[in-house]
């Protein structure tokens, strides 16, 4: 399992800018543009699997998986910041460090666990929580072009179609051909 922790600081589009590929000049809508905003982002990063903007997600697992390695299940990811066990009574315990190592230059990027320096996790599920930073930076200029493109495609769907909901989920063929190559795909 896995949950984000904590959102991005910031979104690949400024208000401005979203205000600007909209042509909207009013301020009267400056509420419902930065939430189509927010909104067009988190669909970007759910159809891709990834997080444009740097944010904390944890992943929480059982157990140790008996080969050592394991995707995580968002990318890009910048580092591990924490990682944690919680015993057979219910004690935490910090995972040392060293023990856990990245391999993000890939996608999905892959935790080394050293089984030999890890505590074993109780019987209780969800003992162990490892906290990961994942984006592709901290400001929007990290984000790749044809990704920041997607969320101002999506962001202008969204408010073509804001009045008919059930419109808006169908993205048009433009997204899904900028978001292909970014796919993450699971066997």
């Amino acid at each position: 399992m896995s949950q984000r922790i904590a959102g991005p600081a910031a979104e690949p589009l400024t208000l401005a800018e979203a205000k600007a590929y909209l042509r909207l000049d009013a301020d009267d809508a400056d509420a419902l543009v930065a939430a189509l905003v927010a909104a067009a982002r988190r669909m970007v990063e759910a159809a891709t699997g990834r997080a444009l903007i740097h944010q904390s997600w944890r992943v929480v697992r059982d157990v140790w998986p008996p080969s050592g390695v394991f995707p995580l299940p968002v990318a890009p990811v910048a580092a591990i910041s924490a990682a944690r066990v919680r015993g057979a009574g219910g004690t935490v315990l910090e995972v040392v460090d060293g023990a856990l190592s990245l391999a993000a230059g890939r996608a999905p990027a892959l935790v080394h666990v050293n089984l030999a320096r890890v505590p074993a996790p109780g019987p209780a599920p969800g003992g162990i929580e490892i906290d990961i930073l994942a984006g592709y930076g901290p400001a929007a200029a990290d984000v790749p072009e044809d990704l920041v493109q997607a969320v101002r495609l999506v962001l202008a769907h969204f408010h073509e179609h804001r009045d008919a909901p059930g419109d808006t989920m169908r993205l048009p063929a433009t997204v899904t051909t900028l978001l292909a190559p970014y796919r993450m795909v699971r066997l």
